[in-house]
């Protein structure tokens, strides 16, 4: 049975010629069976499928889980890759699958608002007209958090997807599998939901989201 390890890359062991394999020919070398070329695939991606799948779960330990899965599926799917298509287009179409698919099993899930609130308060300080493209990566991820509960799983994945993960729209629309313009429709749609929660939730703070609803990238 295939096993899937995480790669560590501060040990000593030599690094395989595998290390300056692109992307492309790891995946086509996955695809010929070959495991190390899919144990320096791990050692590549996990990091920001972690990151991904934790941003849609809410859950590192989940994401964790969603992750392993994920090299298992790319695994068992090999044979399936189109080298038309990038990558980690195919990788996170996997991964964001996954995620939403072990979202929508979860009866409930958890969450806490006051200390979200605690800490906008305080980065709100002297700053509350900052836009949101110059928050601290941190500070989105708190507000995101609380405030995406009424999107929909597209709109949460594309705005994911778009503007924390910062892929085009055609490699978005390429993941969910949807025009590019029915991606510019989630994003902005996402966007008007977002800004009207944080005005609601947080009026002193929502003075930098003025132009989130006028232009859908």
């Amino acid at each position: 049975m295939l096993e899937l390890v995480y790669t560590d890359r501060t040990d000593s062991h030599p690094r395989p010629a595998w290390a300056e394999t692109t992307d492309r020919d790891l995946l086509l070398a996955v695809k010929g069976g070959s495991e190390a070329a899919l144990n320096e695939l791990i050692g590549r991606k996990t990091k920001p499928l972690l990151q991904l799948a934790g941003r849609i779960l809410g859950d590192a330990e989940e994401a964790r889980d969603v992750v392993q899965v994920t090299f298992f599926k790319v695994w068992e799917n090999r044979l399936r890759f189109d080298d038309r298509f990038s990558p980690n287009t195919w990788i996170y179409r996997i991964a964001s699958n996954l995620a939403i698919d072990h979202l929508r099993s979860r009866r409930s899930r958890e969450k806490s608002a006051e200390p979200v609130r605690q800490h906008l308060r305080q980065v709100a300080d002297g700053r509350a007209h900052r836009d949101l493209s110059r928050l601290q990566q941190g500070e989105v991820a708190a507000i995101f958090r609380e405030l995406s509960a009424d999107l929909s799983e597209k709109q949460r994945l594309v705005f994911l997807l778009r503007e924390v993960e910062g892929l085009s729209s055609q490699e978005v629309a390429e993941i969910v599998g949807c025009r590019e313009s029915t991606v510019r429709n989630h994003l902005f749609n996402a966007r008007k939901l977002l800004r009207r929660e944080l005005i609601k939730r947080y009026p002193e703070y929502a003075a930098g989201w003025s132009g989130l609803q006028e232009e859908a990238q």
